[in-house]
């Protein structure tokens, strides 16, 4: 693109995100430079700062800038319940949905033996030291429902059983507004096993 050094460096860099190809990256570059001075140091900083201060919660693992997150801090959340979630972007997920007031507990990944990621490469232990001083009644799986979210549900829930706290699984089905000659068998019959009455 340029010979320019520090602007195909600017590119590079952006270009390395997921989902942002080499014209977005050039994009995103020329309008970093665009940027007065003042701006373009707050917004190094806004990195800077998000990358320094940002941890992981102490209790659940999701993103924190604290020692516990607003959800583990919060008196009015349900502490029995605990749902598991692959990544924190998915507790921003069902956190819109506005219909769920339990707490959460993030693994940061899913078991996946081709990418040499293992159950003790993501958070299964310290969702497994939540569960031991009988607070907690139900954790519900909602793990990705690909390959490794199955597998790594299928682990979680075979060590959870002999606990005798109830584990269940997110249903799934067909998609609001969908038609049902566009939905593969999988999500069909998923949407059939996960019935319920009307």
């Amino acid at each position: 693109m340029s010979n320019l050094a520090p602007l195909q460096n600017l590119i590079d860099h952006f270009e390395r995100m997921p989902g942002i190809g080499h014209k977005t990256a050039q994009r995103l570059a020329f309008y970093i430079l665009g940027l007065e001075e003042a701006e373009a140091r707050e917004f190094s900083q806004a990195i800077i700062d998000a990358h320094t201060k940002i941890k992981q919660c102490k209790i659940c693992c999701n993103l924190a800038d604290e020692e516990l997150c607003p959800i583990c801090k919060s008196t009015v959340r349900d502490k029995s319940v605990i749902c598991v979630v692959e990544d924190p972007r998915d507790v921003a997920a069902i956190e819109r949905t506005h219909e769920y007031n339990g707490t959460y507990h993030v693994l940061h990944g899913a078991i996946s033996p081709m990418d040499n990621v293992g159950p003790d490469q993501i958070r299964i232990k310290e969702l497994i030291a939540r569960l031991s001083d009988d607070t907690v009644e139900e954790v519900i799986m909602a793990t990705n429902p690909t390959v490794e979210g199955e597998a790594t549900a299928m682990y979680i829930s075979r060590l959870l059983k002999p606990m005798g706290i109830t584990v269940s699984r997110l249903a799934y089905g067909v998609p609001v507004g969908a038609d049902l000659e566009y939905a593969d068998e999988v999500t069909l019959s998923r949407a059939l096993e996960g019935r319920s009455l009307i």
